[in-house]
């Protein structure tokens, strides 16, 4: 791609950028972090009609060049050309909300000042003329002395557009002689529609009915409350064909394999640890991807700013902003971008509020485990006929890691010094049609993250707890599984007596350990001690064929209700932590985190377990 035509994106947040991104692109993208920071880089390469390769580099979503965030701030050093390796841009694409032309010809304009060879992209034309509005499209080319395309992100005519110009080259280097704007950035933005847009009704009708029911401070909290709802039932309820296809290809995949290695030691470790522990973990993919299809396609229809303002004032009292609202949404996918996202709170104690709360959320991670407890002590049968009971202490588990979340924040609320109120002030985009391209991209990135997760750290936890948990081998005349006399037993027992009033067992203090590079790897853990933890072969097989379909572990009630309401606070989650530390700069920070958190899942448990005993037995 050294000869392939240089490209990158440029615009506001929620001028489609990201839609248009994906669509030149599709599956051939990548994401990773720009060196020393942690702000998200994504590249990806398409082909124009002529044959000729492109390069396309979509920036994160800036208002000015006037930085405020670290996000706008690589935006600006890109185009300034100040990141090695970004310096040498063929063409920068601005791409423009055609139905709010006054806020985001602002970027714009300070491009035209730095003088880069730029091409106007007019996004969202259709919505534009479904309002009445009607935009003179060469008279806007004449006035910013630019060339400018019109294009509808999510239809193939409008990319069309869009890639026949590039392949004419249509990009320039600004004139600002040309023009004829004078005065103020706003006094020439003024000028311009002035001149090239005319309204028959500038009114979004649409928007504003919707918004009368979503913003409303009664029926917008019930509307999200029932959003909520479906979706955690829509998590247990729709994935269960799924679960149940890749279940019976890995019990059916660990009897093929095993059946070709006689090796005992060598079978143990390709059954038990390999093929157990990954299926362990994989069989929960169907409900994250569910979970995750749910958050693209309440973003890509405009929802999600509009939650953060209608809870605005509700976080406020418990010390956080209505722009926590999207770092902590995000968190219910993962708290890693969930704490990158909180870049765009402007005010440091909101901001550092926010990153301390964010591993409360229930992220995707804790799914498996949430999963498998709740199938083996929760009865599946349907509440008034209607709810399935299971997806309501799903429901219930989300919701106490948000209670508690508001709790923490409150009480941090009470140590700090500063206890002015900073007022929301954020776009509202109209709503759309959430595009289907955009929410299948996503969906088939978390797939990968979350496979490359099973095949990389997983995988090689699950070899490792594999080893500690084979050798050493027993000696002779032993009468105890052969787990007993091994490193990972002999820990488990030293340790249990610590986790005792919790309820938990050795093997359950076994698997917490390496939990804590990533929680999912518990289900793949308890997987492989309990199967080694087995007297003989078939003992093996009912124990994982018992674990994987959520049986009976022979836990308590009470045991069970500790471990999840363990995995609500407990911050299992190094790559977390580590994230936390790049984003506050702080080990400090983190020691404050870790303890808080694992204080919490103790006395939590503890309480749980006691109470469990008492009334459940």
């Amino acid at each position: 791609m050294s000869d392939a035509l240089r490209i990158a994106l440029v615009g506001n947040p929620n001028c489609g950028k990201t839609s248009l991104f994906n669509h030149l692109t599709g599956t051939r993208q990548k994401v990773a972090n720009y060196a020393g920071v942690t702000v998200e880089r994504k590249v990806g390469q398409f082909t124009l009609p002529s044959g000729k390769a492109v390069r396309v580099l979509d920036l994160p979503g800036a208002y000015s060049l006037n930085a405020t965030s670290p996000d706008e701030a690589i935006t600006r050093d890109v185009v300034q050309g100040k990141i090695a390796g970004e310096d040498n841009q063929d063409a920068f694409l601005c791409v423009v909300d055609a139905t709010n032309l006054r806020l985001h010809l602002g970027l714009v304009l300070e491009m035209i000042e730095l003088g880069r060879p730029i091409l106007v992209v007019l996004n969202m034309m259709d919505e534009a003329r479904r309002r009445g509005m009607q935009i003179n499209t060469q008279k806007l080319s004449e006035r910013l002395g630019l060339p400018v395309v019109e294009t509808v992100a999510v239809r193939n005519a409008g990319i069309e557009n869009l890639t026949n110009a590039l392949d004419l080259g249509k990009y320039e280097v600004p004139q600002t002689e040309m023009n004829g704007l004078t005065g103020t950035n706003h006094e020439k933005i003024e000028q311009i529609l002035n001149d090239v847009v005319h309204s028959v009704d500038h009114e979004d009708k649409r928007s504003d009915f919707l918004d009368k029911i979503f913003l409303h401070p009664v029926l917008g909290l019930i509307s999200l409350a029932v959003m909520m709802f479906i979706v955690f039932q829509a998590v247990f309820a729709w994935a269960e064909p799924f679960k149940a296809l890749i279940e019976d290809f890995f019990a059916w995949f660990g009897e093929f394999v095993g059946g070709f290695i006689s090796h005992s030691l060598l079978n143990s470790l390709v059954v038990d640890g390999v093929i157990a522990g990954a299926g362990g973990v994989i069989v929960f993919l169907p409900q994250i991807l569910i979970l995750f299809f749910f958050i693209l396609v309440l973003e890509e229809s405009g929802y999600l700013p509009r939650a953060a303002f209608l809870l605005d004032k509700l976080m406020y009292k418990a010390g956080l902003s209505g722009r926590s609202f999207i770092p902590l949404l995000s968190s219910f996918a993962c708290a890693i971008p969930g704490v990158m996202a909180t870049r765009s709170i402007s005010d440091p104690r909101d901001r550092l509020t926010t990153i301390f709360v964010a591993p409360l959320m229930t992220c995707s991670a804790r799914l498996p485990v949430y999963a498998l407890l709740i199938a083996a002590f929760i009865p599946e049968y349907q509440v008034w006929g209607l709810f399935n009971l299971q997806g309501l202490v799903l429901f219930a588990l989300y919701m106490a890691g948000i209670v508690s979340a508001l709790v923490v924040a409150t009480v941090l609320k009470l140590f700090q010094k500063d206890k002015s109120q900073h007022a929301l002030l954020m776009e509202l985009p109209s709503y759309r049609i959430p595009d289907i391209r955009s929410v299948w991209i996503g969906l088939l990135d978390r797939a990968k993250i979350f496979l490359k997760r099973v095949g990389g750290i997983i995988f090689a936890l699950s070899i490792l707890l594999w080893f500690l948990c084979t050798f050493p081998q027993p000696p002779e005349g032993a009468t105890l599984p052969d787990i007993d006399y091994s490193l990972a037993g002999m820990l488990g027992h030293l340790i249990q007596p610590i986790f005792a009033p919790l309820g938990f067992n050795w093997q359950i203090c076994i698997a917490l350990i390496p939990a804590m590079a990533a929680r999912e790897i518990v289900v793949a853990a308890l997987g492989t001690v309990y199967a080694l933890s087995a007297v003989d072969d078939d003992a093996v097989s009912q124990s994982l064929t018992t674990l994987i379909s959520g049986g009976d572990l022979g836990w308590s009630v009470a045991t069970g209700l500790s471990l999840l309401v363990w995995f609500i606070y407990a911050p299992h989650c190094l790559a977390t932590l580590a994230t936390v530390k790049r984003e506050t700069g702080s080990w400090k920070t983190v020691g404050y985190m870790t303890l808080y958190l694992f204080g919490l899942a103790y006395i939590m448990s503890f309480f749980t377990y006691q109470i469990a005993s008492h009334y459940l037995g």
